[in-house]
């Protein structure tokens, strides 16, 4: 955010305190007049980012303890510090306070413990700050984000800074969106005379008075992020219920009716005579892996690449059935990606290994599998993601069908198997799928999401932010749950009850062991 930016949201912001307060008519006070108001009873509620906030509960098996007056929401929610004072600056009209109460967040799977205190919100520079102490070192006033300041202070835009990323423990929180922040004053004062007959009444004072008549609705302050619509949580849903009527109804009968017999002409079913499957997983998980915490490292084996730059994966020589009439195709792919970090004393508490991918669609929609093991136990054909490719048909080019950027959402299966680092509903990186209905026909080189070449695969790169994260969170942001397959993982005499693999972990680091994942190789035509 620009300076001049800040100031005028800064602004924005003091005008509203100074009204809390019943002060009247502050822009136009002159220099010789200005004074600091002082301020108390505020309270400052943030969460941080909420895929961090999953993710330290989750795979690190990790939790928060807040104190000394600080509180957390229920059901892992955002984190309230009370006893705000500090002052409102007549002469900048601004804002300046500091909240008591600390929050500490440990893991002792995943090895970090530190403590978040004296948290500041300062709208002059449009940050929140905090103490931060690790290791038995307290640093001060660590810019933890920057702050969108909006004259009711109540659900402000925040971004992570280079520095949260420091202390969250991943590089790619920098610059991703962290949670709302709110700030109000718990006791409001007694409101003072309204100068302006024909203003707001004074029970409102939060409100434009006289700025924008057209935004005197007491609701209207929540609106005012309307600049950036991405950001607003309450547009979400509006995107939601849009795609999903428009997608089905208009997609799925001009299909049908296109085949009322069934010719069932060789040229439009078959065997897959090759292809190759492209997919990241999560580039948010890929940065965490390789990460400043976990210190690991990503590995493909059995023919299986890794984009350069700790990109996506390819995975090679499909085998399985299409029927471009029917639009549905059900492939298998050789190829194994291993994700392995927070490493103590030869063993490590993240291990996962994923191999034997199939990808099925019929109609424009489907699933992602896998194999996973984990301690010696087998779960065969785990449904990690619901697919949504942006046409139900398949088109046959050259001999070769093509999809690309189909979209992948975490089922509760997958959650399970990544030890609940996401959650069920959040977006997973797009899949890119291209099978040879021939041999010898030239499979696209190089493109989609997984094209990439790059020999080892041992993550040296950093992997972009996601938007949940643990942000991964570390990054990237968590998507909306959506319904689909509930999915606990495939009953093969092997199950893994839910959440084994994330207490797993937390139990074999207790005993210093790592969970080892091996890889399996299970080659059957997809049917």
């Amino acid at each position: 955010m620009s300076a001049r930016r800040r100031r005028s949201t800064a602004l924005a912001a003091a005008v509203a305190t100074a009204a809390a307060l019943g002060a009247t008519a502050l822009i136009g006070a002159p220099a010789a007049s200005a004074a600091e108001v002082p301020l108390t009873d505020y309270e400052l509620t943030w969460g941080i980012k909420e895929t961090y906030r999953t993710y330290v509960t989750g795979m690190a098996k990790g939790t928060f303890t807040p104190s000394g007056g600080a509180v957390q929401a229920d059901g892992n929610g955002a984190f309230t510090f009370g006893d705000g004072t500090g002052s409102y600056d007549s002469t900048d009209h601004t804002v300046s306070l500091g909240f008591q109460g600390s929050l500490r967040i440990a893991s002792a799977a995943h090895r970090f413990d530190l403590t978040l205190s004296d948290l500041k919100f300062d709208s002059r520079d449009a940050e929140i700050t905090a103490d931060v102490t690790r290791d038995g070192t307290t640093t001060d006033d660590v810019p933890l984000a920057k702050v969108t300041v909006t004259r009711g202070m109540k659900d402000m835009a925040t971004e992570l800074t280079k520095e949260a990323g420091e202390v969250l423990g991943s590089a790619s929180y920098e610059g991703a969106a962290g949670d709302p922040l709110t700030v109000l004053q718990k006791t409001k004062p007694s409101p003072a005379p309204d100068p302006e007959p024909s203003d707001k009444p004074s029970d409102k004072p939060s409100d434009k008075p006289s700025d924008k008549p057209s935004d005197k609705p007491s609701d209207k302050p929540s609106d005012k992020p309307g600049d950036k619509p991405s950001d607003k949580p309450g547009d979400k849903p509006s995107d939601k219920p849009g795609d999903k009527p428009s997608d089905k109804p208009s997609d799925k009968p001009s299909d049908k009716p296109t085949t009322p017999g069934e010719p069932a002409a060789p040229a439009t079913r078959g065997q897959i005579a090759d292809g190759t499957l492209g997919w990241g997983v999560k580039d948010s998980f890929r940065a965490y892996v390789v990460g400043p915490v976990a210190k690991g490292k990503v590995t493909v084996s059995a023919g299986a690449k890794q984009a350069a730059g700790n990109g996506a994966f390819t995975f090679p020589d499909a085998s399985g059935t299409y029927d471009t009439e029917a639009g549905s195709l059900q492939a298998a792919f050789k190829g194994a990606v291993n994700f392995k970090g927070h490493e103590s004393g030869g063993s490590h508490s993240l291990d996962l290994t994923l191999t034997d991918l199939r990808a099925s669609l019929k109609g424009g929609t489907g699933t992602l599998s896998a194999d996973v093991t984990s301690l010696g136990k087998t779960s065969q054909d785990v449904v990690l993601a619901e697919l949504k490719a942006k046409s139900p048909r398949l088109t046959a080019k050259s001999d070769v069908i093509t999809v690309n950027d189909i979209a992948a959402t975490l089922t509760k299966a997958g959650a399970t198997a990544f030890g609940d680092f996401y959650t069920a509903g959040t977006a997973l990186d797009p899949v890119d799928l291209s099978v040879a209905l021939k041999d010898g026909a030239a499979l696209p080189g190089g493109s989609g999401s997984g094209g990439g070449t790059s020999g080892s695969g041992d993550g040296a790169g950093a992997g972009s932010a996601g938007g949940a994260g643990p942000s991964g969170s570390t990054t990237g942001g968590l998507g909306a749950t959506t319904g689909g397959l509930s999915g606990g993982l495939a009953n093969t005499g092997a199950e893994v009850p839910a959440a084994a693999l994330g207490t797993a972990a937390a139990v074999a680091v207790a005993a210093g062991a790592g969970v080892v994942l091996a890889v399996r190789r299970r080659r059957t035509a997809a049917e």
